[in-house]
C-alpha cells in the first residue's frame, strides 16, 4: 500500500485511526441555504468529522434538451429531464464561500464533489482540503487528472465501476499526482439494497489496487455501513438530511439526526472491537477469574488416605489449580488432614 493513512484537515484516516464519517448534503438543502447551514451544524452535533457538498451547475452537467436521452426512466425522479434535476438539486456557486465560512465556524471540515475543471477551480479558491470524484464521474479520466494536479487528498466513489474501470481511475490519480488516495466501494442505487452491496469486495479492492478504502452506503440504514469497519473500510460516507419526509431529490435515502448520531457512534464502537490479535487475558476479564473451574477437596480427607474423584472435584470458584490436573492427583495420598472446601495447591500434587 502506498500509505497506511492520508491527512484530511489534520485528521489522520486510514489504519490505526476510528473511521472517518463524511456528511453527505448533496441536494438536501433543498434550494434553501439556512436550510444548508442547519445541516450542517446538525452534522457536527452528531459526531461527523466532514460533511461535503457538491459543486455542479445544470449547465456543467448536461444540456436543456427534453429528448428522450436526457430523460429519467424509473426510479425516484422518473420522467423528469436532467436538466431540471439538476437545476433543483446543484448548489448555487455563490453558497459555497458562506458554507465553507460555516463549517469553519462550527468545526468540521469541508470539502466538496467538483464535476468539471472549473469547480475545482472554484474549491480551490477556497481552500478545499480534499476533493471527492462522485461515482458518476469516475470514468472522466481528464476530471481526475486535474483533481490530482492540486496535490490534495482524493476519495473516488466506484459505482458502477467494474475492475478495469476503477484501475484506470486509481492510475489516473497516482500518475497525476495524487499521493493521499481513498477508493470507496458503493453502490449507486437510491436507496441500494443491502444485498447487492457484497462487503467482502472492500478488502479485495484494498489488496487489488493497492489502496486504502471506505464504504459509499446509500442503504436506508447503518447496518451495512458498520459492517464495513470490521472488512476495513477506514471511511464512511452516508447522505444526511434534516427530514427525510422533506420532498428534496435526495430526502427519501438520507439519515436524520438520531441516526446520524448513531452511526458516529457505532461505527467508531465497531472499530474499536476490531483492535488487533491478541490472545492476553483482558482487563475487564482479570477480576472473573474466581469464577472459573478448580480442582477442590469436597469430602474431608484424612492423613494418609487417597486423593479420590468422590473427594476431590472441579467446581467454581478458581483458587485451586486447574482441572487438567485431576487425573495427576487422583490415587495420591494426603500428607496431612484437608478439611473439605479446601482448593487444591500445586504442593499437594507436586508441582
Amino acid at each position: 500500500m502506498k500509505t497506511n493513512y492520508i491527512e484530511i484537515d489534520g485528521r489522520k484516516i486510514g489504519h490505526g485511526n476510528p473511521p472517518y464519517i463524511i456528511a453527505e448534503l448533496s441536494a438536501n438543502h433543498n434550494g434553501d441555504i439556512n436550510r444548508a447551514f442547519d445541516i450542517l451544524k446538525m452534522a457536527k452535533e452528531c459526531g461527523a468529522d466532514a460533511i461535503k457538498i457538491q459543486t455542479y451547475t445544470q449547465d456543467t452537467l448536461t444540456i436543456d434538451c427534453d429528448k428522450d436521452d436526457f430523460k429519467i426512466k424509473g426510479g425516484l425522479w422518473d420522467n423528469r429531464t436532467l436538466y431540471d434535476l439538476y437545476t433543483e438539486a446543484h448548489m448555487p456557486w455563490e453558497w459555497h464561500e458562506p458554507l465553507f465560512k460555516k463549517a469553519n465556524e462550527l468545526g468540521i471540515t469541508i470539502f466538496s464533489s467538483p464535476f468539471d475543471f472549473t469547480a475545482v477551480d472554484l474549491l480551490e479558491e477556497l481552500g478545499a482540503p480534499a476533493y471527492k470524484i462522485a461515482s458518476f464521474e469516475a470514468i472522466d479520466i481528464p476530471l481526475i487528472e486535474y483533481v490530482a494536479k492540486t496535490g490534495k487528498p482524493m476519495i473516488i466513489s466506484t459505482g458502477m465501476a467494474d475492475e478495469e474501470e476503477i484501475q484506470e481511475a486509481v492510475d489516473a490519480a497516482r500518475n497525476g499526482g495524487c499521493n493521499e488516495l481513498v477508493v470507496l466501494h458503493c453502490v449507486s442505487g437510491y436507496p441500494a439494497p443491502a444485498e447487492d452491496y457484497n462487503l467482502a469486495t472492500i478488502p479485495d479492492m484494498a489488496q487489488r489496487f493497492d489502496v486504502l478504502t471506505g464504504l459509499s452506503d446509500h442503504t436506508i440504514d447503518n447496518t451495512t455501513a458498520i459492517a464495513s469497519v470490521a472488512l476495513g473500510a477506514c471511511m464512511i460516507e452516508k447522505h444526511v438530511t434534516l427530514d427525510r419526509n422533506g420532498g428534496g431529490p435526495d430526502d427519501s435515502f438520507s439519515l436524520e439526526k438520531p441516526e446520524l448520531i448513531q452511526l458516529c457512534r457505532d461505527s467508531k464502537i465497531a472499530w474499536q472491537a476490531m483492535g488487533k490479535v491478541n490472545y492476553e487475558r483482558k482487563e475487564s476479564e482479570k477480576n472473573n477469574m474466581i469464577f472459573r473451574r478448580s480442582l477442590y477437596v469436597v469430602k474431608d480427607i484424612a492423613k494418609g488416605e487417597l486423593f479420590t474423584q468422590v473427594n476431590v472435584r472441579s467446581i467454581r470458584p478458581g483458587y485451586g489449580v486447574k482441572p487438567k490436573y485431576l487425573k495427576e492427583i487422583i490415587g495420591l495420598t494426603s500428607k496431612k488432614d484437608i478439611k473439605a472446601g479446601t482448593p487444591v495447591t500445586e504442593e499437594m500434587i507436586g508441582l
